[in-house]
């Protein structure tokens, strides 16, 4: 495969990355908003989610009330969501470098993969201490599982490219 082949499938890998880190990012500063959307949903008429998978409606339901109250008694508690959002759009920004020069900047890569396997430890021990479901904890270890993915592939090509350009 060629170079220019190779650079423009990292670009494509990449740039999906940083769009899902750029959603993630967002989608963690209106989250009174959004959880008062998803319980309205899966309470609506509907939805078979009472009925077939009630520990996620309820789980809706406290986690709602618990940011309307924060919302309403104590709104700097969220501006702890806010730096979450605001470090994921700086992450993003981050993954900027491999897409300009992709094996000069492997390391962001790395990073990239340590962070998606940080995620696990730190939802099995802080989920328990926060007193999160352990089928929540699995969802959020599903982030670095699935997030991990397009960087393994990316570092390939990556690794490949590099090969390339030392025997050209």
């Amino acid at each position: 495969m060629s170079e220019r082949a190779l650079l423009r499938r990292i670009r494509v890998w990449l740039v999906v990355f940083i769009v899902c880190l750029v959603l993630s990012g967002l989608t963690a500063f209106p989250l009174v908003t959004e959880l008062r959307w998803a319980e309205e949903l899966l309470n609506s008429s509907a939805s078979p989610a009472p009925e077939h998978f009630p520990a996620l409606t309820e789980w809706i339901t406290r986690v709602r009330t618990g940011l309307d109250e924060a919302d309403a008694n104590h709104p700097f508690v969220l501006y702890g969501t806010d730096w979450l959002a605001f470090a994921h759009l700086v992450i993003a920004v981050a993954f900027y470098g491999p897409y300009r020069d992709p094996v000069r900047n492997i390391w962001v890569i790395e990073f990239g993969m340590i962070a998606c396997a940080g995620i696990i430890p730190l939802a099995l021990i802080c989920g328990p201490i926060r007193d999160i479901p352990f089928w929540w904890t699995v969802i959020d270890m599903s982030f670095g599982v699935f997030g991990v993915v397009p960087l393994l592939v990316v570092r390939r090509i990556i690794k490949r490219l590099e090969a390339t350009a030392v025997t050209a």
